[in-house]
């Protein structure tokens, strides 16, 4: 090929990646995008549609179908942002299970409002005792788990997305994230309580869940808060703890 032709062809292949790879160069296509593998399409699919088929699994025949929907207004705006993360931010496939991972966990809570979700049932059946008997529970402590994974699972996504779009690295991102999770688990209280202030009073009860205890909120927060640094905890051991270290 001569040089202006080859000069030509560069020139093409540089406009064909701008208008997102509809030229053809030298009678090839030459795309701005790599075309992705059934394999990749899956794998970002798979999760997802799993999640899905679960949570519909938790709505079939609920035992409290009238809070339920109230439940799962967080569910849909969870999603709904984490499909905006994924496109604008282009949080990882591993950040965007964590999300569903614990949205999973929420739902099966949500079947049950939280304060009745059976685990002692399902301890006694596969063991013979129940959690509550062996720890000496007063109350069921479902909630106090999920608020744990809060901290501890959505601490990575969150990390993703300080380090890209915030551009702090080392220790100081694994702070910021911390008081991210704080924050979050803040803001739920109080949209938790401004919504149990505007029901009924038995409504209100089944929504919040605090199942008497008057420092409800403030638990689940230092939960939440608790798991956020297991998990800074775990990712500094494992990278070393140097600044810049993805």
């Amino acid at each position: 090929m001569p040089a202006s032709d080859g000069h030509v062809v560069v020139e093409a292949a540089g406009i064909n990646r701008l208008l997102g790879g509809s030229l053809h160069v030298a009678g090839e296509l030459a795309p701005a995008r790599e075309c992705r593998s059934t394999s990749t399409i899956m794998a970002d699919r798979l999760p997802l549609l799993l999640f899905l088929l679960f949570w519909a699994a938790t709505c079939l025949n609920p035992p409290y179908p009238r809070e339920l929907v109230l439940q799962h207004v967080p569910t849909v705006i969870a999603l709904t942002l984490l499909g905006w993360c994924r496109r604008r931010w282009a949080l990882s496939r591993g950040g965007a299970r964590l999300v569903l991972v614990f949205l999973a966990l929420h739902a099966l809570g949500a079947r049950w409002l939280y304060s009745y979700v059976p685990y002692d049932d399902w301890s006694a059946a596969l063991f013979g005792r129940s959690i509550s008997a062996v720890f000496g529970f007063t109350r069921n402590h479902y909630d106090r788990l999920v608020h744990f994974a809060f901290g501890l699972l959505l601490y990575f996504p969150l990390v993703e997305i300080i380090e890209r779009q915030l551009g702090v690295r080392g220790v100081w991102r694994g702070v910021v994230a911390v008081q991210g999770i704080l924050a979050g688990s803040a803001a739920y209280e109080i949209m938790e309580w401004c919504v149990a202030v505007a029901l009924a009073p038995d409504w209100a009860e089944h929504y919040n869940g605090q199942q008497g205890d008057a420092w409800d909120a403030q638990k689940d927060m230092a939960l939440a808060a608790a798991g956020a640094m297991l998990a800074m905890m775990s990712r500094n051991a494992t990278a070393g703890n140097e600044p810049g270290t993805r």
